[in-house]
């Protein structure tokens, strides 16, 4: 079971909405439940420079089963997980944003925001997931 194009598009379309409520223009990120995109948006306004974090927030999400917020929280000096944003080639994204995509318990992906505050592209990714 992964995230169709279908799914993608109603996740995107939610999350979008909630970035035109804070008045944030966003990078919106769906990948796949093998960490692949399946489809992305940059809202009008939006950093051209937050397109790949978005990507890599998604990507990071599923790769290592858990959100960003929760993979920064590990990855500080001292946590089980530091150092942890050098590799996969500097994909790894430790930064909220990055939330999984379930189907009841199954990961079928990840989606990925960027454009906002960390709080800002928390909202906005936790309304996506909500529409799937």
């Amino acid at each position: 079971m992964t995230c169709s194009l279908e799914d993608a598009r109603r996740v995107i379309a939610a999350a979008e909405t909630e970035a035109l409520t804070i008045g944030q223009p966003m990078n919106i990120a769906v990948v796949d439940a093998g960490g692949h995109l399946v489809a992305h948006a940059r809202m009008d306004g939006a950093r051209i420079g937050a397109i790949d974090i978005a990507i890599n927030k998604a990507f990071t999400a599923r790769a290592f089963d858990m959100s960003t917020a929760d993979l920064a929280e590990h990855s500080q000096p001292g946590g089980p997980f530091f150092g942890i944003h050098s590799s996969n080639n500097g994909r790894v994204i430790i930064f909220a944003g990055g939330v999984l995509l379930r189907r009841g318990e199954q990961i079928v992906g990840a989606i990925g925001i960027s454009g906002g505050s960390g709080e800002q592209d928390e909202r906005v990714a936790q309304t996506g997931v909500q529409a799937l």
